[in-house]
């Protein structure tokens, strides 16, 4: 008797668990989510926070590795649906690559069939690409010419990614951006500036920091919470008119400088006027480009070092912070963020709006990061937004106010010791 109503009440539970499992909207149905471009330190927790919101509504989860290079051939492609993952992991454990399916002028053929096929071999039924604008902007063309149903969501340090993402400032609504990976990317520049300062004061040396940024100074602008002022963005053009002025601000900031130090932060895409060109270029560390024509930019602080030791007689340094902001941890204003928009990734999967891309209406701070400050934004409307000069001062080459505001809302100003002691100068007896 007993056992029989064991086996009855399992039977029960089996039906209960099947029927559950077929009440799942998504119900055998296949989500596909890759990564493309430069790693961020939230692409884990971007990854973790789709799959986890994807498998809720019933889709098995795969994860393409390498970005676009894991549908060409053969594929490679790995499930993650029941899968343990750590999303304050940095980086991303599908790996990336900047391949394009398009054709490019690095290579002219197309591989957008190969894409398809993959997608069909693997019966993927929709495409989450985590990515910038190049991998965004590839999904986006498949969905307009192919038809296949993708979602994009928002990826770099740069912060240059068009979101539309509007930032409230004494009554001035600024067009600003909001993405993952740039919170992390500032925390990390601002404690690499402000570990600088201790050299810089022991040898009264500037440095020139070489940070992040081919088109935008989004990034370099965080240096300030590490104690720099004086700063250079790609949106300025370093003309030889505008470098004489700049080299005089440097020179009154060193003298008024109590510890005869400074901290430049310059993006490696600034503009910079060359003496022997005669012209205003970027410095480039290699000529060769990816598939997306993007050429590899750095030195450029290296230049610029040169330049002041010579021309102001002041002992400069290029430090390039490189792949630092990049790397580690993914940070607790990025964790919130990439779950606030995989919320909004499920009011899309719902609906059945493909071609759209999460976002941030709103600059907020931690506490506000919710679903219902979000907006959807057509992939198509993707692009570089460069840094607002509601941001910046051309004149003495700083940051304003209103960037101070921006930067509060993600990343908390590092508080330094002063080391200033009073010391007596001895002279010698006799």
């Amino acid at each position: 008797m007993v056992n029989a109503l064991i086996d009855k009440a399992k039977k029960t539970t089996d039906k209960l668990l099947i029927m559950s499992k077929e009440n799942k909207i998504f119900s055998g149905k296949t989500l596909a989510i890759l990564t493309g471009g430069g790693d961020t330190p939230a692409i884990n927790s971007s990854i973790e926070s789709i799959r986890n919101r994807a498998s809720m509504l019933g889709f098995k989860v795969y994860g393409i590795r390498k970005g676009w290079k894991g549908l060409l051939g053969e594929g490679d492609v790995v499930d993650l649906s029941e899968v343990p993952y750590e999303g304050w992991y940095g980086g991303t454990a599908l790996g990336s690559s900047r391949t394009n399916p398009f054709p490019s002028k690095k290579n002219p053929e197309s591989r957008v069939p190969q894409v398809l096929r993959n997608l069909e071999r693997y019966k993927i039924d929709v495409l989450v690409t985590i990515g910038g604008d190049d991998t965004n902007g590839a999904a986006k063309r498949l969905y307009e010419t192919e038809g296949i149903p993708v979602i994009g969501f928002p990826k770099t340090i740069d912060n240059d990614l068009r979101t539309k993402t509007i930032h409230h400032y004494n009554g001035k609504d600024i067009e600003a951006v909001m993405c993952p990976g740039f919170p992390s990317g500032a925390k990390a520049v601002a404690e690499f500036t402000g570990r600088l300062r201790t050299t810089a004061e022991s040898h009264n040396r500037i440095f020139v920091m070489e940070v992040m940024g081919r088109d935008a100074g989004w990034l370099t602008g965080s240096a300030i919470f590490g104690g720099s002022d004086i700063a250079l963005i790609p949106e300025i053009e370093m003309t030889k008119a505008r470098k004489e002025h700049f080299f005089e601000v440097i020179e009154k900031a060193y003298k008024d400088s109590p510890t005869k130090s400074l901290i430049i932060p310059v993006s490696e895409g600034v503009r910079w006027y060359d003496e022997e060109k005669q012209k205003v270029d970027v410095v480039y560390a290699s000529a060769e480009v990816d598939e997306y024509g993007h050429p590899r930019f750095g030195g450029i602080s290296g230049k610029i070092a040169s330049e002041i030791s010579r021309k102001l007689g002041i002992d400069a340094r290029a430090q390039i912070s490189g792949y630092f902001p990049r790397s580690g941890t993914c940070r607790k204003y990025d964790r919130k963020l990439t779950l606030t928009l995989a919320d909004k990734i499920v009011d899309l999967l719902l609906r059945e709006d493909y071609g759209k891309m999460p976002v941030m209406s709103s600059v907020v701070p931690y506490i506000e990061l919710e679903e219902f400050n979000t907006k959807a934004i057509d992939m198509g409307n993707v692009g570089n937004q460069p840094l607002q000069m509601d941001y910046y001062n051309e004149e003495n080459f700083s940051f304003t106010e209103a960037y101070h505001d921006f930067l509060t809302m993600v990343v908390r100003r590092l508080r330094f010791k002063e080391f200033l002691p009073e010391m007596k100068k001895v002279y010698p007896k006799g």
